[in-house]
C-alpha cells in the first residue's frame, strides 16, 4: 500500500508536529498544571507525569520507532532496525511509568482506577504495545507443507523474528504485512487513548471551574489537535515509499 509520493516531507510535517506537541503538554502540566513530581503533598503534580510521559514518551518516540526505516532510508538495515527496536522498548518503559503515575494518583487521591473508556483502552493499548505475552492474534504462514502459527505479541514477535534469534528469510517476509499492520493498529488506538485523555480530563477541569474558553482549555483542545495531525503525519509516512521507485513495504528483508 502507498500514495505514490515519497515518505521524506511527511517525516518532516510529524517532527515539526511532534516538537509543537511537546512543548504544549509541557506548559500545560508544568505553567498551568504547577509542575511535575513523583512524590508531593499536591496529587495533582503527580498525576501531571502521566499526559507528559505518555505523549512524549509513549506516542512520540513510538512515532519515531515506526518512522526510522523512512527517516534513515540510506542506513544498514540491520541498524535502522535495532533503532527501531531500541525505540519502542524505551517508549514501552516511559507508558509503563507513565501509567503507573496515573494510579499513583488515584490511589493516593482516593479516587477510583479503571472506570472510564480512556483507561480501558490505556490498559489494553500498552497490554498489546508488549507488556504483556497473551493471544493476540494468529497468523498463518504456509512454508512449503508446514504451517507456523504466530501467536505472540508486537514488541516480543518483533524482537524473536527480526532481530534475534531471527527467523527465516522466507518467515519474516511472510509475517512482515502483518506485523505492520497490528503495529499500526496499536498505534492509532493510542492516538485515540490519547485524545479520550485530553477530552476525559478537560472535562474534570471545567466540571470544577475552568474557564470554558480560557487559556488553558483552548491549549488542552489545540494540542489533542495537533496530536491528531502529528499521528496521522506518521500513518501516512509510515505507508509511503522511502523513494517512490521503491515498492510500497516499510523495509525490505534481505534473503541472506
Amino acid at each position: 500500500m502507498g500514495l505514490g509520493v515519497r515518505a521524506a516531507p511527511f517525516t518532516y510535517v510529524a517532527h515539526a508536529l511532534a516538537v509543537a506537541a511537546a512543548a504544549m503538554v509541557l506548559v500545560w502540566c508544568i505553567h498551568f498544571r504547577g509542575g511535575l513530581a513523583f512524590e508531593a503533598t499536591n496529587k495533582n503534580l503527580i498525576f501531571n507525569v502521566h499526559p507528559v510521559l505518555m505523549l512524549i514518551g509513549y506516542i512520540i518516540l513510538g512515532s519515531e520507532a515506526i518512522m526510522v526505516y523512512k527517516v534513515l532510508p540510506t542506513w544498514k538495515h540491520d541498524t535502522t532496525k535495532l533503532i527501531h527496536l531500541i525505540l519502542h522498548a524505551i517508549a514501552l518503559v516511559f507508558g509503563a511509568v507513565g501509567i503507573y503515575c496515573a494510579f499513583k494518583f488515584h490511589n493516593e487521591s482516593g479516587i477510583a482506577n479503571l472506570y472510564s473508556l480512556h483507561s480501558w483502552l490505556g490498559i489494553g493499548t500498552i497490554c498489546l504495545y508488549g507488556i504483556q505475552s497473551t493471544k493476540i492474534y494468529n497468523t498463518f504462514i504456509e512454508l512449503g507443507s508446514f504451517i507456523v502459527v504466530v501467536d505472540i505479541c508486537p514488541w516480543i514477535f518483533g524482537f524473536v523474528a527480526f532481530f534475534f534469534p531471527r527467523a527465516s528469510p522466507s518467515l519474516r517476509k511472510g509475517v512482515l504485512p502483518w506485523h505492520i499492520l497490528f503495529g499500526l493498529f496499536v498505534y492509532i488506538l493510542a492516538l485515540a487513548t490519547a485524545e479520550l485523555g485530553f477530552l476525559e480530563k478537560l472535562t474534570f477541569l471545567q466540571s470544577s471551574g475552568l474557564d470554558k474558553y480560557g487559556a488553558e482549555a483552548f491549549l488542552v483542545n489545540f494540542t489533542a489537535l495537533i496530536v491528531v495531525l502529528f499521528g496521522a503525519s506518521v500513518v501516512v509516512a509510515a505507508v509511503s515509499p522511502a523513494r517512490v521507485e521503491e515498492p510500497h513495504e516499510y523495509a525490505p528483508i534481505p534473503e541472506s
